[in-house]
């Protein structure tokens, strides 16, 4: 049996308010990987998402950048989620060479 995922793309002329910045990226599951959603932000040319729940309610966003520095730091693994990202504010650790 095949389970399939939906992931729902907001109109870009629609706005909500995400801690306190205007939201207009896609909307995407908490559940997915930070490498899942990198590729999204590449694909759809965007600096942050908007991430949503089971319900599809807004739980934060998340931004390029700040996922670009988790992938980097020494603490990250392949398992991540985006509900880890925001749930807990991981702080990556720089990775020193």
């Amino acid at each position: 049996m095949l389970t399939q995922t939906q992931c729902r793309v907001a109109d870009p002329a629609s706005t909500t308010v995400v801690d306190g910045m205007e939201a207009y990226g896609p909307r995407v599951c908490d559940d997915m990987t930070v490498e899942v959603a990198l590729a999204v932000m590449a694909g759809a040319r965007v600096e942050y998402l908007t991430v949503c729940d089971g319900d599809d309610q807004s739980t934060g966003s998340i931004t390029l950048a700040r996922l670009a520095v988790l992938r980097a730091s020494s603490t990250y693994t392949d398992r991540i989620r985006l509900r880890d990202v925001l749930g807990s504010r991981l702080r990556p650790v720089p990775v020193r060479g």
